[in-house]
């Protein structure tokens, strides 16, 4: 369903990036992904992606400065020739109830949640407006819908996403260019693997189809909105929630 296309996605050594980057290798696109810290585990999933017959790379970068998300679209460029699709999958939480919340830790969820998004959008938006096509997709969250107490700052910046989304597809629908969210709702992670038991089991038992969903869940609908099924999509959020949003 990919096949000749090249996709960034950002923060895809684990969990829903890693899962996206998969699923998209499977379908035939080559791969340019980043990280932040571990480059042993970038080696992994570069050696996993390649192993599927595709073009991969990682890349040491910081979406939330605007340099460095110009300076590895750049590089991408170089390495791979084009950009056909963006994943903005990015993202950090530094929850706490709000009379605790430091300023510090408002700032640093915002600029890597949401202004990641500006920088990475901002940078590829050359190449997609020469190319005349491509497919932005950005990882929301149910939290920036319904928002969830202990996580103003989180919520705020995922329910920016949405509408920075919509804006942006507003602006970029005449030239061909597609701009969609997916709002993942308790997904299975490394991360959630760590909560206490009992306050899993709390959240499922909220949740219509009475499980946790999986990465390949949510990468399963960024493949629909990066492939040529979704060509009249745009503006939307997609919810991949399991019925928690009704």
């Amino acid at each position: 369903m990919l096949k000749g296309k090249v996709a960034i996605i950002t923060g895809a050594t684990r969990g829903i990036g890693k899962g996206v980057a998969l699923k998209f290798a499977q379908n035939g696109a080559d791969v340019a992904f980043t990280y932040v810290s571990s480059e042993e585990k970038a080696k992994l999933v570069e050696e996993e992606l390649a192993a599927l017959g595709v073009k991969a790379k990682g890349y040491k970068s910081n979406a939330a400065d605007m340099q460095s998300a110009t300076d590895l679209v750049d590089q991408v460029l170089k390495d791979f020739g084009t950009i056909d699709v963006v994943v903005n999958n990015a993202g950090i939480t530094k929850d706490g109830l709000l009379m605790r919340m430091s300023e510090e830790n408002f700032d640093d969820v915002i600029a890597i949640n949401l202004k990641s998004i500006f920088n990475m959008t901002k940078a590829v938006l050359r190449t997609m407006l020469k190319n005349k096509a491509g497919s932005i997709i950005n990882m929301t969250s149910v939290v920036g819908i319904q928002g969830n107490a202990g996580q103003a700052n989180y919520a705020a910046s995922k329910a920016g996403v949405i509408g920075f989304t919509k804006s942006t597809a507003q602006e970029l629908g005449s030239r061909n260019i597609r701009c969609n969210a997916i709002a993942p709702g308790f997904i299975e992670t490394e991360m959630t693997g760590a909560l206490d038991p009992s306050v899993v089991e709390g959240w499922v038992k909220e949740i219509p189809l009475k499980r946790g969903g999986k990465p390949e869940d949510v990468a399963n609908a960024a493949l629909f909105l990066a492939s040529d099924l979704s060509t009249y999509v745009t503006g939307q959020t997609l919810s991949v929630c399991g019925g928690m949003l009704r």
